[in-house]
């Protein structure tokens, strides 16, 4: 799909080098295609992490955190693609993040994101990508010269304050999701400025938390934590909790389930793998075939939805994306079954994407 005049590809360093007085409608375009596909990089990485737990039910504590927070992202990227097209934007999805790679617009530069199972070092990552301005990492002692996506947002919500744009444009889409996952979690059309403005306190409190809380101001159940004090818990095994006047992860511990070995996907996916290629016609090249079309036909419902003028055309395309994802989960179950030709570990989804008509 062509590109809206003004919305090309640009880094999250260059998009916040423009001062303030200088933003525009044409900034804010840049600025929402940059940070809608940002919020799609997050969910391949969690959501392999997600379905690599053997048995959820035995773990339902473990599972319902990072569930909750894929479909806080889901929510983003729903909130975000809709007032990049209320703004006469066209959100494009035609190239999807790839992995192992950084982050969409160079946000936090330093950290590559993977594919694989649940892992001390996958969990690192995903506390990693959500980390507040302040949080400082030890591989990353220049992290401090980087902004955070938090930073990225706060830029976005001043310039709709200060240009105050026309919205409603474009097709927006609709989907409810706060009856079972958090008030503040449904996908809803940009129809005023404080509807904008609301969005996109929703999407920086529920990665970040508040100056004065670490909770999740919209939580999907009692004491949901921000997805970065989340990620952290499950990371370092402890619970946080108040000490002294201070939030420290020095209450009970939490027990990390069994998980399948899912290996790292390599660049490329596994056929770039000359040990671990799967087989021509073998279940894993197979189950990685339809894993990779399920999400394929997932983004092309979107892209199309958000093409559409017809409000039951587009109702039809999100039904069709929501499939899509269930089809995911049950071909990710299967592939993280299956052992590497030469190891080590099982396989992993790749999350290629094969363009429509290919």
């Amino acid at each position: 799909m062509t590109a809206v005049a003004g919305q090309g590809n640009r880094t999250v360093t260059e998009l916040l080098s423009v001062s303030d007085e200088d933003t525009d409608v044409r900034w804010l375009r840049s600025a929402l295609q940059t940070a809608m596909v940002m919020e799609l990089a997050t969910i391949p990485p969690y959501s392999c992490g997600l379905w690599s737990i053997v048995v959820p039910p035995q773990a339902r504590e473990f599972h319902r955190t990072i569930r909750e927070i894929i479909f806080d992202e889901m929510a983003h990227f729903g909130l975000v693609g809709n007032m990049l097209s209320a703004i006469g934007g066209v959100p494009d999805l035609s190239h999807p993040p790839t992995y192992p790679g950084q982050l969409p617009g160079g946000v936090r530069p330093e950290l590559t994101v993977s594919l694989s199972g649940l892992t001390t070092k996958s969990l690192g990552m995903y506390a990693h990508i959500e980390a507040p301005e302040d949080q400082h990492f030890p591989e990353s002692a220049a992290q401090e010269t980087y902004p955070s996506i938090g930073a990225f947002y706060q830029k976005i919500s001043r310039t709709f304050e200060r240009c105050r744009p026309e919205l409603n444009k474009g097709p927006q889409l609709e989907f409810p999701l706060s009856g079972r996952h958090g008030t503040g979690n449904d996908i809803v059309v940009m129809k005023d400025l404080d509807t904008v403005l609301d969005s996109l306190d929703i999407v920086m409190e529920q990665g970040e938390g508040t100056s004065a809380t670490p909770g999740n101001p919209y939580p999907g159940y009692e004491d949901e934590l921000a997805h970065y004090y989340s990620f952290r818990q499950l990371e370092l095994g402890r619970k946080l909790v108040r000490k002294d006047g201070e939030w420290v992860f020095e209450g009970d511990r939490i027990t990390r389930p069994k998980a399948y070995p899912a290996a790292e996907v390599p660049a490329g996916g596994w056929a770039k793998d000359p040990r671990n290629k799967p087989e021509a016609g073998s279940e894993a090249r197979q189950y990685l075939d339809w894993f990779n079309a399920a999400y394929s036909s997932l983004l092309n419902s979107f892209q199309k939805a958000w093409g559409t003028t017809d409000k039951a055309t587009r109702d039809r395309l999100v039904g069709d994306a929501i499939q899509a994802m269930a089809d995911m989960r049950e071909y990710a179950r299967l592939i993280m079954a299956i052992p590497l030709k030469a190891g080590p570990g099982n396989y992993c989804p790749e999350f290629l994407y094969v363009p429509a008509g290919h």
